[in-house]
């Protein structure tokens, strides 16, 4: 794609945050769109956000299990951008009119200690490096039409990350043992989703490993303090105003949240 091309579907995809809204599939107007076109549209779109104010805090991972791959019929991870403005604690209520196809999804966050750079990181530095994990819901905020769309699509539009809502239990990687962390998610009383966080790479702290490796194509690096969403091992699941979600990680903890 060329480099208008790329900022004007920035600017369309910026537009269709602000008033919560849909737009026609990339792919279906550019075929050829490669995935560094798609990141460079999330490049643009973040450093405009940062341009207008707004603090990035982390990375979200997606992609990542077996679960969300055959969900979203895309077959390898991708990743994406969160700013403060988006971070929810346990108990919130979260406007659903902010969002758009609002889904929930069940992770590991990882809160970084030290930076950490490929290109051969390994799931042991990633674990040497984070300081604590600590459950998260993320919703999810998809921008592009779903019918037929690419991993092409979701990257441009920053992985489909709306918002993230963050528990209160935190616990070093060798204080438990992070594949064998539940997930069971609840929306208004009714169990609808299930799943351990193995089902993240074998290990929910690999996507962190792999993102590090990732950034390094770029010249890049994860840096101290940023919050790392590590993928969901659960389906998503659609949520409505009214709703009442909560998810029990186990030893880690609850989360719940409400859709007003």
């Amino acid at each position: 794609m060329r480099a208008d091309e790329i900022a004007a579907i920035a600017g369309e995809l910026a537009e269709a945050d602000r008033a919560h809204t849909v737009i026609p599939r990339i792919t279906s107007r550019f075929p050829a769109a490669t995935i560094e076109d798609s990141y460079a549209i999330q490049g643009v779109w973040r450093d405009a956000n940062i341009a207008a104010g707004r603090t990035l805090v982390g990375r979200k991972i997606g992609l990542t299990s077996k679960a969300m791959q055959h969900a979203t019929g895309i077959t390898e991870p991708d990743y994406g951008v969160m700013f403060d403005d988006t971070v929810y604690a346990s108990g919130s209520d979260i406007p659903v009119d902010h969002f758009s196809n609002v889904r929930v999804e069940v992770e590991l966050a990882f809160v970084l200690a030290h930076p950490l750079e490929g290109p051969d990181c390994t799931l042991d530095d990633a674990l040497a490096a984070i300081e604590y994990a600590v459950p998260a819901l993320e919703v999810l905020n998809s921008h592009i039409e779903l019918e037929g769309r690419t991993i092409v699509d979701t990257i441009a539009d920053n992985a489909a990350y709306g918002a993230m809502v963050l528990g209160d239990v935190r616990r070093r990687p060798d204080e438990i043992d992070l594949r064998w962390v539940p997930g069971l998610l609840y929306r208004n009383g009714e169990i609808t989703e299930t799943g351990v966080a193995a089902g993240v790479l074998d290990h929910p702290a690999r996507g962190v490993a792999w993102l590090a490796n990732k950034f390094h194509q770029h010249g890049a690096r994860l840096e101290a303090g940023e919050i790392i969403l590590a993928g969901s091992f659960t389906r998503p699941m659609w949520v409505s105003r009214g709703d009442d979600v909560l998810c029990d990680y186990g030893p880690m903890g609850t989360i719940s949240c409400r859709f007003v």
